[in-house]
């Protein structure tokens, strides 16, 4: 990796010392055009002696090492790795005196000194096939964001498993109970049971409905079926439900402001948006719920016409320190029940749409969330 003699320290050209390469070996990445600066991991090259020649600037992030300490170093004193068990890793590969025929060292996780653990995997190249190590080639990944990602998936097991016994090992008692004691029982009692059942029934199954919208929403396979969706209408719905269901009528406060423009959606995942944020607002919030159906501008670029929804309460609303973790994975307002997964999935959906969500504080000093959509119109309709 070829680069000028005089460079200042901490520059990019100090990052790589001079080397020449052989004939037949494949362009480097300054031939390519591109500077081992610009990748996202860390690279570090050393010679057919063992010395490093390059150590870019993500090496120097991972390791907290400087460029300018490392090149010129052998490779064992630059990396001074270990395995997981103690064991120095340049002595247990021995890339220049090992086996002929071996040409990398798959990805595993090391240790640096002070126990900083990193993802890295070596490249052996060589001139001729079976010939000596010409350049021993280190990428270098932080395990910081693997560890984030695999801290969250524990923890939606763990969620997912307390949050499925409960009503598990309801059904499984109850029904239990009634194939061994049926004759016992009034039909009253069997009807108590048979509903306690049901209602168990319906909360695994909106469990696992969270689990698989996470599924699509964390893997960008999110199905849209765009329609044309009255959602001031859709919010009638869910007023007029909750009323049926024993909530008192004036609790509800719903304000359109017309004219609204044609909003195209998912018209099941826009009942999931509202049906989640109304049920935050009754579940955890007090006084009257206020749902605001308003134009905007549209939150895609490209768009002049959106609409804004807002449902605000007048309950003690959200804290502000716990404003910015509002819309994350197991988020809970309060300690009413819930497996903190809606919010996450709600915002899910809105920003699939186009649109985005905020949360805020009401003028009456409750929780107000508020999410735009774009229209959308179809291609056809252009």
């Amino acid at each position: 990796m070829s680069v000028g003699t005089s460079s200042a320290p901490g520059s990019r050209e100090a990052r790589r010392a001079p080397a020449s390469r052989p004939p037949g070996e494949r362009a480097d990445l300054a031939g390519l055009g591109i500077d081992p600066d610009d990748l996202p991991d860390g690279l570090v090259v050393a010679d057919e002696h063992g010395r490093v020649i390059c150590f870019n600037a993500a090496a120097e992030r991972v390791t907290a090492r400087r460029a300018a300490d490392a090149l010129g170093q052998p490779l064992e004193r630059a990396l001074p790795l270990e395995d997981l068990e103690g064991r120095r890793w340049w002595q247990l590969t021995d890339p220049y005196g090992g086996l002929a025929i071996r040409v990398r060292q798959p990805e595993r996780n090391l240790l640096l000194p002070g126990g900083r653990e990193v993802l890295v995997s070596a490249r052996y190249v060589r001139v001729r096939p079976a010939g000596p190590v010409h350049r021993v080639v280190v990428t270098l990944r932080d395990t910081e964001a693997r560890r984030r990602t695999e801290r969250s998936h524990a923890e939606l097991i763990a969620t997912v498993a307390h949050e499925l016994r409960s009503p598990l090992t309801s059904v499984k008692g109850f029904t239990a109970t009634l194939l061994a004691k049926w004759a016992r029982f009034t039909d009253d009692q069997k009807r108590l049971m048979l509903e306690t059942v049901d209602a168990d029934a319906d909360r695994v199954t909106r469990l696992i409905a969270e689990l698989l919208d996470i599924s699509r929403i964390d893997s960008g396979r999110l199905e849209l079926r765009r329609q044309r969706v009255d959602i001031a209408a859709a919010v009638g719905r869910h007023i007029q439900a909750y009323v049926a269901a024993g909530q008192p009528a004036d609790r509800f406060l719903l304000r359109v402001q017309q004219p609204l423009p044609d909003l195209w959606a998912d018209p099941d995942k826009i009942d999931q948006v509202l049906s989640n944020l109304i049920e935050n607002a009754v579940r955890h919030g007090e006084g009257t719920v206020t749902i605001d159906v308003t134009p905007a501008a549209s939150p895609r670029e490209g768009e002049d016409a959106g609409t804004s929804v807002t449902v605000s309460d007048e309950g003690p609303g959200i804290p502000e320190e716990s404003m910015n973790r509002v819309f994350t994975r197991f988020w809970r307002g309060s300690k009413r029940g819930g497996t903190g997964l809606g919010l996450y999935i709600v915002k899910g959906i809105v920003e699939a749409h186009g649109g985005t969500i905020t949360v805020g504080r009401a003028p009456g000093g409750g929780a107000e969330f508020r999410f735009t959509l774009p229209v959308a119109a179809p291609a056809f309709l252009a």
